[in-house]
């Protein structure tokens, strides 16, 4: 019996122990250790990378989203009680960064095919109060954001792109991060990118908004000892932003991988209870941050693969409305779609390191497994 990990997070950074250690000496051998040059540098190759003219490294991606809505709000852009749209199967933390910014999130079923924000979905869910939208690309995938952004465009709303999954996702040659008025990154270990902790960014257009985040994120300083705003601590840390430009030039190739990888699961798992991801916009839209089917019975299924050796997770078991920490606010909405998703998903191992016979033993277990 073979043995799948889910995600092998210590032999995806083995391969670049080298690069990884040549910038851990180069930070401790500067002696500047917060906001230094290695910062300074990451967000400008970054930027580049993504094809934004700014960047601002955080020190999470939850930062990153709630920091963004509060640079709106100190802007003038949004007030207290402006509604936010958003997809109702996102990750709690996209939720949370409009609750903490005193924000009203307007939960929005998700498409069903993408389980994506539509702009069909958005434009059903808008009314007056709503101020701004979350697009989440979701697993990877790019969210229809032409369509999206053309809405926003006319209803004169703000466009937060949350790309936490979807490093290098693109369409139309415009890659996420790049298509929103901002867009919020996560490099969480286990992403496409990832730090060796936590870390995030923010990419954006406009100079205003983005000197606004550099002084939210380091307690609302423009200057040093000179406060304009009332800001957190949520500075990207320098170890971080050094191992993240070490691991940037290997993402292109990452993603090629997982790709690849996608596409054989895709054509070959063939389990007649099995409903596969499908890809909308073309292959470069979706970088296969996770690759997630939908099953009858999941806990059986779950258990059924790892009694053969194949890991997998859940993404996620329970929605953000009929979370406890929202019992209040959401708990009394009908999502059926929305539960319905959070009831059937699986994700299945997928990452850069698993070899083609991991892939051929993930493929031949799924197709053998018997109906539940």
């Amino acid at each position: 019996m073979m043995k799948v990990p889910f995600l092998d997070l210590g032999a995806m950074n083995r391969r670049h122990r080298q690069e990884l250690q040549t910038a851990a000496e180069r930070v401790i051998n500067s002696g500047w250790y917060i906001l230094g040059e290695e910062v300074k540098a990451f967000e400008a190759e970054f930027a580049h990378w993504v094809g934004s003219p700014y960047a601002v490294g955080t020190s999470d991606g939850l930062s990153a989203l709630t920091l963004a809505l509060r640079a709106w709000k100190e802007l003038g852009l949004l007030k207290e009680g402006d509604e936010v749209g958003v997809p109702a199967n996102t990750f709690f933390a996209t939720i949370l960064a409009i609750t903490e910014n005193r924000l009203k999130p307007r939960l929005i079923e998700p498409d069903e095919v993408s389980f994506n924000l539509s702009a069909a979905g958005l434009k059903s869910a808008w009314s007056p109060a709503m101020k701004a939208v979350i697009a989440v690309h979701l697993y990877g995938q790019l969210a229809e954001m032409a369509a999206l952004k053309k809405f926003c465009q006319q209803k004169g709303l703000l466009l937060l792109e949350d790309a936490a999954q979807a490093h290098g996702a693109q369409l139309q040659g415009v890659k996420s991060g790049a298509w929103g008025d901002a867009a919020a990154f996560s490099f969480y270990p286990g992403k496409n990118l990832g730090a060796l902790g936590d870390a995030g960014a923010l990419t954006g257009h406009d100079l205003r908004f983005i000197e606004m985040v550099r002084s939210l994120r380091n307690y609302g300083s423009h200057e040093k000892y000179h406060h304009r705003v009332q800001g957190p601590n949520d500075r990207l840390d320098e170890m971080q932003a050094a191992f993240l430009r070490a691991k940037l030039p290997f993402l292109e190739a990452d993603t090629q991988r997982r790709q690849e990888i996608a596409q054989r699961y895709r054509r070959e798992i063939r389990h007649p209870q099995v409903r596969l991801p499908q890809v909308l916009a073309g292959e470069a839209s979706h970088v296969w941050h996770l690759f997630v089917v939908r099953v009858p019975r999941r806990e059986i299924w779950q258990q059924g693969l790892q009694a053969l050796g194949v890991q997998t997770a859940v993404h996620y078991p329970i929605a953000p409305h009929q979370q406890q920490a929202y019992r209040h606010e959401l708990g009394g909405l009908a999502l059926p779609l929305t539960e319905q998703l959070h009831r059937e998903v699986l994700s299945l191992p997928l990452s850069p390191v698993l070899t083609d016979e991991q892939v051929a033993y993930v493929i031949k277990t799924m197709n053998e497994h018997p109906l539940v």
